[in-house]
């Protein structure tokens, strides 16, 4: 993380976040709202104790500007992550597209993708995930959605990133969505799409294709079962993992939807 990237994204911090921390009244004091944003911030981000808050908003924010530009790079994107916590409702996607705008201004390899920071930076690609999470959402698939909120929490662990488990997770994913959709929550994947393919027009070739991704994930480097050897997967397995499924479930989605198989 270069300077320029470093500044603009301190610039959204404080506009954002600390800049809230003055008392209109007492331009230098720790107001009631505010002190409850610096407690927010050391009991769940820096973990300190409470009384180490002053009354001084100057010092609280003087505290975490020295934390911020002394902080490794990832433990940057991990605050950054942190700070919708602290926000109001309506500010939270203006901050995180804003994020957005400067990561890719400045050329860095990593993007908000839903309340992560990924190593995701085509927007087609963020929208598919963001598409499948919201899906899953929406049609209360709650196992998916929890599966692929682990795929992309691993596949953005900075800064040692769990791809095998990734991979993992964003397959198992589509066999939970395809599982509910078909009747059975004990089927396989393989199971599931069977029964499902002839009632949402599933295209033989797609459900081929699954199978295959399927198969390989059930061999490949013992992602779905123990492991023997080390892993060799990397940024481009999960991440081509996860937007294919995410696209996968987008599709499956909008066809169960039009068979009438959701409510």
């Amino acid at each position: 993380m270069d300077a320029p990237l470093r500044n603009r994204l301190w610039n959204l911090v404080h506009t954002f976040l600390l800049s809230k921390i003055y008392d209109d009244r007492y331009e230098n004091l720790l107001s009631d709202r505010s002190r409850g944003l610096i407690q927010t911030l050391n009991q769940h981000f820096f973990k300190i104790t409470f009384s180490e808050i002053s009354n001084y908003a100057p010092t609280e924010h003087k505290k975490i500007y020295g934390w911020f530009f002394k902080a490794e790079w990832y433990e940057v994107y991990d605050f950054l992550e942190f700070v919708p916590v602290c926000l109001e409702d309506d500010e939270i996607e203006g901050f995180k597209s804003l994020c957005n705008d400067v990561l890719e201004s400045e050329s860095s390899g990593y993007r908000f993708v839903e309340n992560q920071i990924a190593p995701i930076v085509n927007e087609v690609e963020i929208q598919a995930v963001e598409q499948a999470i919201d899906g899953c959402s929406t049609h209360q698939f709650d196992g998916a959605r929890k599966h692929f909120d682990s795929a992309l929490e691993k596949l953005s662990d900075r800064p040692k990133p769990d791809y095998r488990n990734s991979i993992k997770e964003s397959i198992s994913a589509v066999e939970s969505v395809c599982a509910i959709i078909s009747g059975d929550t004990k089927a396989t994947l393989g199971q599931a799409l069977k029964k499902i393919k002839d009632s949402v027009g599933l295209h033989p070739a797609l459900e081929k294709g699954l199978s295959s991704i399927y198969g390989y994930t059930s061999d490949a480097d013992g992602i779905r079962h123990a492991m023997i050897e080390e892993s060799d997967c990397d940024l481009a397995d999960a991440k081509y993992m996860l937007v294919s499924c995410s696209a996968f479930i987008n599709y499956l989605i909008m066809k169960a939807e039009k068979a009438g198989l959701l409510k």
